[in-house]
């Protein structure tokens, strides 16, 4: 066994004749461990909101969308279309056309909606009908709509009432002088069938309408759409669907998948999530600065065994050594147990929900590898820094000091 690395085994398991520095080594143990396990809890308790939070975007958002490579439309022709629909990657695929509407009902009105003109294959490609709270899912070819929940409670809309139509305008497309209201804008009386409840954003925003009528409430030509929305087969891979998928429309279209479309919020999280990591790796190292006094209060009480150990032909650096294993070894042993402790109390909160948040909603958490081994480097890291730098105070002079 290396001869640096057993003596300092023994420094670390066996008690000093001086209390004090017991006590010191014990805080800066436990330092390591709380540091550690509060690392881990937190970025367990992050990554569980994240998911949370992303489940609900996750519901309405295709697995891959195209959109149009420029303009506000594609033109999809009936060989493109039946290529779509024999792609082995390609489970279901949904046809969209979108826009801005202005929305009216009785007194009220709503100016910054989009409508959604969807397919019967939409309900394939993503999960609508598990987020429709009140009503039902609109039937094609009809004047159906189903509104978001904030568009709702502005606008006071209820369910399958025929006795209050819900109108929708657009602006006509074209140039000239406008003589009349009527020349400006196209409209459309329409039944609101359903309200959806996905986040505060989409239910502010979004109308879905069949697409026959949002084709002629938009005037838009036959087979243009805004975008087409795809489900991937459950073996297929993303780089395997968008080589297919190009490989039919070519770039007229750019291909996005729930990340990219989410691309803000996404953002936000993970710059959340890493000003969280960067703030706790901070009381990490103001933990650790309690293992540099504890090792340099050790070198001081040893400073008689360095001295013979010194006088027996150990060298300058293999003294040095000794003290930085058995700062590494504090540093790493108190990272593992903290990690050990996080562990238990993330699976306990994750089965038995120990938190709430609201009476039936528990903190969300989720176990990570990612995130143990990011916690066990940066303990490791920064444990053997703070262990060279108190190592490194010891100096010929201060051995041969009496």
């Amino acid at each position: 066994m290396n001869f640096s690395f057993y003596i300092a085994k023994r420094y670390l398991f066996t008690k000093s004749s001086n209390n004090a520095i017991n006590y010191i080594t014990i805080i800066a143990t436990i330092g390591i461990v709380l540091g550690s396990a509060a690392l881990f809890i937190v970025l367990s308790g992050f990554a569980g909101l994240k998911d949370f939070t992303l489940q609900f975007t996750s519901i309405i958002d295709p697995d891959l969308k195209a959109q149009p490579a420029t303009g506000k439309y594609m033109v999809l022709t009936e060989a493109e279309t039946r290529k779509l629909s024999t792609l082995k990657t390609v489970s279901a695929h949904s046809k969209i056309i979108e826009e801005r509407v202005f929305v009216a009902y009785e007194t009220k009105n709503y100016p910054n909606a989009f409508i959604k003109g969807v397919d019967e294959n939409y309900q394939t490609v993503t999960a609508i009908d598990s987020v429709i709270a009140y009503g039902n899912w609109l039937t094609s070819k009809s004047n159906q709509v189903v509104t978001g929940m904030g568009i709702s409670n502005t606008l006071s809309i209820g369910v399958l009432d025929y006795g209050k139509k819900l109108n929708l305008y657009v602006p006509k497309p074209g140039k000239g002088q406008i003589t009349s209201l009527k020349e400006a804008y196209n409209s459309f009386h329409a039944i609101n069938v359903g309200i959806f409840d996905v986040n505060e954003t989409l239910n502010d925003t979004y109308i879905y309408t069949p697409i026959d009528m949002a084709r002629a409430l938009l005037e838009v030509p036959k087979n243009s759409y805004s975008a087409i929305e795809f489900k991937l087969h459950p073996n297929a891979t993303e780089a395997e669907a968008r080589n297919e998928i190009l490989g039919v429309l070519g770039n007229k279209v750019t291909l996005k998948n729930k990340a990219q479309l989410n691309d803000a919020l996404y953002k936000m999280l993970n710059t959340e999530n890493l000003a969280v990591y960067l703030i706790f790796t901070l009381v990490l190292i103001i933990a650790l600065f309690n293992v540099i006094g504890s090792l340099i209060m050790m070198i001081l009480d040893k400073k008689a065994n360095l001295k013979t150990l010194y006088s027996t032909g150990a060298t300058l650096k293999s003294i040095q050594r000794i003290f930085f294993y058995q700062g590494s070894l504090m540093s790493v042993l108190g990272g593992v147990l903290g990690l050990a402790i996080g562990y238990i109390i993330v699976r306990l909160q994750i089965a038995f929900a120990l938190v709430m948040i609201t009476p039936s909603l528990p903190y969300p958490m989720i176990v990570k590898w990612e995130n143990l081994i990011l916690v066990f480097l940066t303990i490791s890291c920064l444990g053997i820094i703070a262990s060279k730098v108190a190592s490194s105070r010891i100096s010929k002079a201060l051995i041969e000091v009496q």
